[in-house]
């Protein structure tokens, strides 16, 4: 081995590849930005701060991060970039430094429902692959242990077109580990035809009651009628035995309705193709309300819920089958790898090893590979993402990062500040939104984006060191030191909600008694059982809003008002007024502009190129039709009333010509939850994931409960929002409600009437309750971690 030697003894020169060391932004201007300009310095750690709202994502995400990935793509073949998702360019006059971003947001993971822990990663995988080489008895390929590779066997005649052409017989088999009565779901169901159709009705009198299935629809009446295996006009009753095998389970047949091919097939392989194949958690809520209502799930009787057929469980290594494995916890897991040794896959167990290590590091030891994905949490979803990059060899790459203390409790905060600091010191750049003010110490630099959310944000507050944020007097700054007193006089409880026996996931037979009329918070570290208890033992009936960080679903033409409901008492005020039908006043009905449907703006698609919007020209994107508006409310045309921001739009319809009570309801709702900033008319789209939780929020209360269960309801909080959270809390308990809050934030605890603490730890190390009492007396008892962490942070 040779080594050069230098015989330079001066210093270099600074070389001109070493002087790019910013990403510099100049004129960013997407969404609520304005002509915002920054310099952040690479191979730092950089932490964007500011209210909700305040523009952060839209700089990091929709600007930064968005932009890379659009040049990236533009490297590849115009084939290929016809597979992939079209970016258009961000709203920025200059964008220049930026290297390779890799994205680690808190989108939820797998809609499918196989999608595990294990398939979203590569652990899985890996698995098979051991299994296949070292299970007795050794059954086939990896494909034999996956749960989603069906067993496949055929046999027949093929011709080889070779010299003589002659008929050869050949056969097919391949082995999968497929269950194949659950079809690898590992639940199976049973459906409830009385759910289903009013069997007095007939098929053309509208006996269907599943949701979208109208009795003139071609799906319907046409395909029913034009089949030939039943009379449209009978009632269901009367069916023949025949009639109804055939309503029922008919194979798909292809039928001619008015000249078109259409497909029969019988109604219960419908329902299951159209409601059961999908993720009940990405349902649409009138949709998972009929599914909850009509379909049974019960764990797979055949594969005991593993989802793997009797051939795949009968293979194993050291007495252990592959389902087992996946359903050990992770840090289980790893001590049964690291048992393992075995040359001929050394390299194999290494990297499975690394991969099932890393989880453990992150802080999710306590998950196994058989969870079902859509079940992790955003906080969990953005930690799993994480993995596979703790051991990435990528260097001067950039991670983005939103909010990934999400979920965490205090305690387990360092621990990801620890991994945001290696990724910082392979030479990365890291760019981190977030609110937490353990993490944003950990800063190098700090911008701080504001001074208001919506129209009121969307400029460079502060850029500078933590010391320099904390004597800045931004709104971050005034509050990054907050710390709330515990609260020493307590509501009395006017009842309790009784939980006895409680088992799922780990829980330990918990018995605990949840006070009612007052506020009580459930707390722990991540796995220790708390939303097991409040949303796996409560139960979800009469008197119980929950509302969960399951996220928001709507397109770029839903907005605050349509999802709240506030648009119908405004366009029934609007069609009052002028004497006209409600109807033209929806820019998805009968008011839409012509030309853009409605939408504001025009689209036109370029291929495999970032398709183009531009701004209506006939309605100059207000999105409806000139005769609408020229109808007015109070002086304002319905485009202008969509405008408005909530703050003044309550005003509005508060009083004058344009009152209207249960718009001003609705709006109250949503100004008591902090979003007075926001527009009206501002799609869905845009808003940030605090924002959509607390819309949520807004709209749960006004169903009718007495008792609100709340999920992290921080979550995405700004520091200063906090205390607005707390003053809704406490109105909320003082008309009357319970209201029980699973939290990680100490000033939540510290606010709280009742504190139920689980733990000690996660998976099985929990699932019991540890604590029960007020704030001061968990605080001077200091038994647990939450105790420890609560009493830090009142202290300091």
């Amino acid at each position: 081995m040779s080594t050069a030697t230098s015989t330079d003894t001066q210093s270099p020169a600074l070389h001109s590849a070493d002087s790019h060391d910013m990403i510099r932004v100049h004129g960013a201007r997407e969404n609520n930005l304005k002509d915002v300009s920054i310099e952040i310095p690479k191979r730092r750690l950089t932490v964007f701060t500011g209210v909700s709202g305040s523009g952060k994502t839209s700089l990091v995400f929709s600007t930064i991060a968005a932009e890379s990935q659009r040049l990236i793509n533009e490297t590849y073949s115009a084939f290929l970039q016809g597979f992939m998702p079209t970016l258009a360019r961000p709203q920025v006059d200059v964008l220049d430094g930026l290297t390779t971003a890799i994205i680690v947001d808190q989108q939820r993971m797998g809609a499918d429902p196989r999608s595990t822990v294990g398939t979203a990663t590569d652990a899985n995988a890996m698995l098979r692959i051991l299994f296949s080489r070292l299970g007795d008895p050794h059954i086939g390929s990896p494909n034999a242990f996956s749960f989603n590779t069906p067993s496949v066997h055929a046999k027949g005649a093929i011709t080889v077109e070779r010299g003589n052409k002659k008929a050869e017989k050949v056969s097919f088999t391949r082995t999968g580990g497929m269950c194949p009565r659950c079809e690898g779901r590992g639940t199976v169901s049973d459906i409830d035809l009385t759910q289903l159709y009013d069997d007095t009705k007939s098929i053309a009198e509208g006996a269907f009651t599943i949701p979208g299935w109208k009795s003139d629809s071609w799906w319907t009446t046409g395909v029913y009628a034009a089949s030939g295996f039943l009379d449209p006009n009978k009632p269901i009753r009367e069916f023949t035995e025949q009639e109804m095998r055939d309503f029922l389970y008919h194979e798909p047949t292809k039928v001619k309705v008015e000249g078109v091919n259409l497909t029969y097939e019988g109604l219960i392989p419908k329902i299951q193709k159209s409601f059961l194949s999908k993720d009940r958690e990405g349902m649409q809520p009138h949709i998972r309300a009929f599914v909850d209502r009509a379909v049974t799930f019960t764990t797979c009787p055949d594969c005991d819920g593993t989802r793997l057929s009797a051939e795949a469980r009968s293979s194993k290594i050291a007495g252990i089958n592959i389902a087992d494995a996946c359903a050990m916890e992770i840090r289980d897991l790893v001590e049964w790898v690291r048992g393992r040794d075995e040359p001929s896959v050394a390299p194999l167990l290494a990297s499975l090893r690394h991969t099932l290590e890393s989880f453990v590091e992150i802080g999710l030891g306590y998950l196994s590979l058989d969870r079902p994905a859509g079940t992790l949490s955003g906080g969990e979803a953005q930690r799993t993402k994480m993995i596979r990059h703790l051991g990435s060899s990528l260097t001067d790459v950039t991670y983005v990062f939103d909010e990934p203390t999400v979920g965490l409790h205090p305690h387990d905060i360092q621990r990801m500040n620890d991994l945001l600091l290696r990724l910082r010191d392979k030479g990365n750049t890291v760019l981190v939104v977030e609110h937490k003010p353990a993490t944003i110490e950990i800063a190098d630099h700090v911008v701080d984006l504001g001074p208001g959310a919506g129209t009121a944000g969307g400029t460079v507050c502060f850029e500078g060191t933590v010391d320099g944020l904390r004597s800045s007097g931004t709104r971050t700054g005034r509050h990054f030191d907050d710390r709330s007193a515990v609260k020493e006089a307590v509501r009395k409880p006017t009842g309790a909600l009784e939980i006895r026996g409680a088992t799922a996931h780990n829980l330990r037979s918990v018995d605990v008694d949840i006070p009612l009329g007052v506020l009580a918070v459930v707390t722990g570290v991540a796995g220790s059982g708390k939303s097991s208890l409040v949303h796996g033992s409560i139960p979800a009936g009469e008197g119980v809003v929950s509302v969960d960080q399951s996220p928001i679903r709507g397109s770029r033409r839903s907005n605050p008002a349509t999802y709240t409901g506030l648009l119908d008492p405004i366009r029934k005020a609007f069609a009052k007024a002028n004497g006209v039908k409600p109807g033209l006043f929806s820019a998805n009905s009968e008011g839409a502009c012509p030309n853009c449907n409605g939408a504001g703006v025009v689209y036109t698609d370029l291929g495999m190129m970032a398709g183009v919007s531009a701004t209506c020209e006939e309605c100059e994107g207000k999105r409806f039709e000139g005769s609408v508006l020229e109808h007015r409310l109070g002086r304002r045309d319905i485009s202008e009333v969509l405008a408005m921001a909530v703050d003044e739009a309550r005003e509005f319809f508060g009083e004058g010509e344009a009152r209207t009570p249960a718009a001003h309801r609705i709006l109250s709702r949503l100004a008591d939850v902090g979003l007075g900033y926001l527009s009206l008319g501002q799609p869905l789209t845009t808003l940030s994931g605090g924002e959509r939780q607390r819309l949520k929020l807004a709209t749960h209360m006004g169903e009718k409960g007495g008792v609100y269960v709340l999920d992290e309801p921080t979550s995405g909080l700004h520091l200063a929002d906090v205390e607005q959270l707390l003053g809704l809390l406490d109105r909320l308990v003082d008309s009357g409600k319970s209201v029980i809050v699973v939290e990680h934030h100490q000033a939540v605890m510290a606010h709280a009437d009742w504190l139920i603490d689980l733990g000690p730890g996660a998976g099985h190390d929990g699932g019991q309750v540890v604590f029960e009492g007020t704030p001061a007396d968990l605080v001077a008892d200091r038994s647990t971690l939450t105790g420890e962490q609560l009493a830090a942070y009142v202290a300091t």
